[in-house]
């Protein structure tokens, strides 16, 4: 599966929390973030990453266009719903083309931890039948 982990700045260290606890489930998997976010989990975990632009330069669109070519099977999005974000409809056009091409998305730390069970379970199993 191919799994797009986004943070905002105030979820950052959560989201790194996140993925040491899961790197064992992560490990199986195709990882792609945003810059910084990417950078900090990769330090953390050893995980490898692909990394692209920080969120504000755009690393948000370029997951987002892989979403809209059904390159990306969940997206764990930790948002901080407290804080005013100046590219906050970026945001909304990323969560919107995750309903528009079914694709999971937690955005979170409870319902990330409920994709990431299901993904080792293999609830997810039917993403790869729709990647085909």
């Amino acid at each position: 599966m191919n799994i797009a982990l986004i943070a905002h700045d105030a979820k950052k260290e959560l989201m790194v929390q996140f993925c040491i606890a899961y790197c064992g489930v992560l490990s199986r998997h195709n990882l792609c973030a945003t810059g910084s976010t990417g950078k900090m989990i990769a330090e953390a975990t050893g995980l490898e990453i692909q990394r692209f632009l920080g969120g504000s330069q755009g690393g948000d669109q370029q997951i987002a266009a892989r979403i809209s070519f059904n390159e990306i099977d969940m997206l764990i999005f930790l948002r901080d719903p407290l804080t005013a974000k100046p590219h906050e409809p970026n945001d909304m056009n990323l969560l919107r083309l995750c309903d528009v091409h079914n694709i999971p998305v937690a955005t979170n730390i409870a319902t990330g931890e409920v994709l990431i069970h299901g993904l080792e379970r293999g609830d997810l199993d039917w993403r790869d039948i729709v990647r085909s």
